[in-house]
């Protein structure tokens, strides 16, 4: 008989932890030690629920690297004890949360499914309470003996994305996040449907986890009569090693002779430039135009449809990991987590 799954639930902060004092009326932190109390249909799920709240908890507009260290630990220390996370995370830097854990966690064979709230978990109308119950559900699935979605993947209004494939683009609607080059991992419904052949593997060898992230990034965003004085600005921070550069459609950029010369200083100083899309769909293809030929002759490196949020996680990633730039750059053209190319060739 297959033992009851379990799930540690991880609160970091933000709306869905949210609900209101009936006396007061003021929202305040959710206590997840009575869980059950204040959701008792959680009775009804097969799954042994445990939580771990951060203290002081952080509203997710001021996430820094240092959380994610310690959100990854929690993780990994209580790897062993659980069949699954729940992380309970605000929405606004979901994205950039869950994309640095996807590639922290290296060989995932268990589900670290992130989900959140436009509304807090206590008020009528929440979407809370639907993203809760259905994260748990899938993060304690299992089949055969192993969890049905072995990946980080963020859960929101009825869909499962992988997480270093998703944006968030609304900030208004229940339908805030977006997976626009990749296909759904689930549909909730009336049933849990699995997308099983765009789903990661599992993980063989035990998992790794890495700790060292380089902050020392940036993000350059591209716009019609952007300035010398401004992209130098940027490319002449102290301590800079990397860019996200974000340039128009499939990866062009302005032609003048100032702005390339300017790049060029830059990657001859050692920092590593990535292009990626301002698009929320589509892919960054250096050479497909004119405007781009350019990029790709002084060594920027393209990021083919990897999203922005993804794109400074896996940098950070990568100049932490103490490898050498060239060794870096071969890296950062190539899909580590499922995070960049076309998801047919991996199906």
């Amino acid at each position: 008989m297959q033992k009851q799954p379990s799930v540690l639930v991880i609160y970091t902060g933000g709306t869905i932890g949210m609900i209101q004092n009936k006396e007061t009326l003021a929202l305040e932190p959710f206590d997840f030690d009575h869980l059950y109390k204040h959701i008792p249909v959680l009775e009804g799920l097969n799954c042994r629920i445990e939580s771990h709240s951060f203290d002081p908890l952080i509203d997710s507009s001021d996430m820094k690297p240092a959380f994610w260290l310690r959100l990854a630990k929690v993780i990994e220390d209580n790897y062993n004890r659980y069949d699954g996370f729940v992380v309970l995370h605000g929405t606004d830097t979901m994205a950039y949360s869950a994309s640095m854990l996807s590639f922290m966690f290296e060989n995932l064979d268990k589900p670290i499914i992130f989900t959140g709230s436009q509304l807090p978990l206590g008020m009528l109308r929440t979407d809370g309470r639907e993203n809760f119950i259905a994260s748990l559900e899938i993060a304690s699935a299992i089949e055969n003996g192993k969890s049905i979605v072995p990946e980080v993947a963020i859960y929101f209004e009825n869909k499962l994305f992988r997480a270093n494939r998703t944006i968030k683009f609304n900030a208004e609607n229940f339908d805030a996040f977006l997976s626009g080059n990749y296909p759904v991992l689930a549909e909730v419904g009336i049933h849990i449907k699995y997308n099983r052949n765009v789903i990661a593997k599992h993980g063989v060898g035990g998992i790794k986890v890495h700790y060292g992230l380089d902050p020392n990034v940036a993000i350059l965003k591209l716009f019609p009569g952007i300035s010398k004085c401004v992209v130098e600005s940027v490319l002449r921070i102290d301590g800079l090693k990397g860019i996200i550069l974000e340039t128009y459609g499939s990866g062009n950029a302005p032609t003048d002779r100032w702005f390339i010369e300017t790049l060029r200083e830059a990657i001859e100083k050692g920092i590593l430039i990535l292009n990626v899309t301002q698009c929320k769909e589509g892919a960054v293809d250096i050479g497909k135009y004119q405007t781009s030929v350019a990029l790709g002759q002084i060594g920027v490196i393209g990021g083919e449809d990897i999203t922005t949020e993804s794109a400074l996680a896996k940098m950070m990633h990568l100049l932490g990991s103490g490898r050498e730039n060239n060794e870096i750059k071969i890296l950062l053209s190539k899909s580590l987590r499922g995070e960049q190319g076309s998801w047919i060739e991996k199906a």
